[in-house]
């Protein structure tokens, strides 16, 4: 239950559309569902503006199809994240309009909205790392943000980098995804004024040691602003992205006089 249907439901407790028990009905769906092994957190929309997300692997496909069951009337998104085919099958059978994202490996319970909020930006080092870069960009999507997707820019060419540096300055956060040594973050963080979301991924050569060789090296960024996430936690690195444009247009519409302000999204 989102932030929206609560409104709703008090309205119509106020105008007496619905009783007192039927009111104490909807809300036993708050704060969490019990689905036995699964405890799912119906009340994370009204906390942090955006539904649970599902992480499917160890899952099986009963208890996946459990939560899609107890989803089905829901008005928001719910993402599940690190889906392969049969999870994804699995969900559309439940919810007829859920779409997939192979390339993400994400399965949206709704289909995408037409994103509302600009200003973010995710950069992939090398091809090998676009799904822990898609992962991100399709979280911050269905956040409502308009994503600019910049892949293959890593440092072996910097000059592929540099030529997007008007992109990068204009953003409100930047997502920066890199296996191998892991340096693109602290290019890029060098560069801009916004907050740098870094990712390592575990893509590489054996010394990179399956990802921590560029988690070190962005922990160990000489550049201000740049903060790290999990080794190839794209959803993580996409959320906060999110979070930071969100705040940032509130932020911005709050110094804009109304009369010169856009559509709302």
């Amino acid at each position: 239950m989102d932030i929206r249907s609560c409104r709703e439901l008090a309205k119509l407790l106020k105008t007496g559309a619905i009783d007192e028990d039927q009111f104490i009905e909807h809300l036993r769906r708050l704060p969490f569902l019990d689905l036995g092994d699964v405890k799912f957190d119906t009340h994370r929309s009204v906390r942090k503006g955006f539904a649970e997300v599902v992480y499917c692997p160890g899952k099986t496909m009963e208890q996946i199809r459990s939560i899609a069951e107890s989803i089905r009337d829901s008005e928001e998104p719910v993402l599940f994240s690190r889906a392969g085919e049969e999870t994804a099958q699995t969900v559309k059978e439940v919810l007829g309009s859920a779409v997939f994202y192979p390339k993400a490996r994400i399965v949206g319970s709704l289909p995408m909205a037409k994103p509302a909020v600009p200003g973010v930006t995710v950069v992939s080092a090398g091809t090998s790392d676009i799904p822990v870069a898609e992962e991100a960009a399709v979280t911050a999507e269905y956040m409502g943000c308009i994503v600019s997707r910049l892949y293959d820019v890593g440092v072996a060419g910097v000059h592929r980098l540099l030529s997007y540096t008007e992109l990068l300055q204009a953003s409100k956060a930047i997502v920066a995804v890199a296996g191998m040594e892991g340096a693109l973050p602290t290019i890029i963080g060098g560069l801009v004024s916004c907050p740098v979301i870094a990712v390592p991924t575990s893509v590489g050569y054996g010394a990179s040691l399956k990802g921590f060789a560029p988690l070190l090296t962005m922990l160990n960024s000489c550049a201000l602003g740049v903060s790290v996430v999990n080794i190839d936690n794209g959803l993580g690195a996409g959320f906060c992205a999110g979070q930071i444009a969100r705040q940032s247009r509130s932020s911005d519409e709050l110094l804009t006089p109304p009369e010169k302000r856009g559509p709302s999204g």
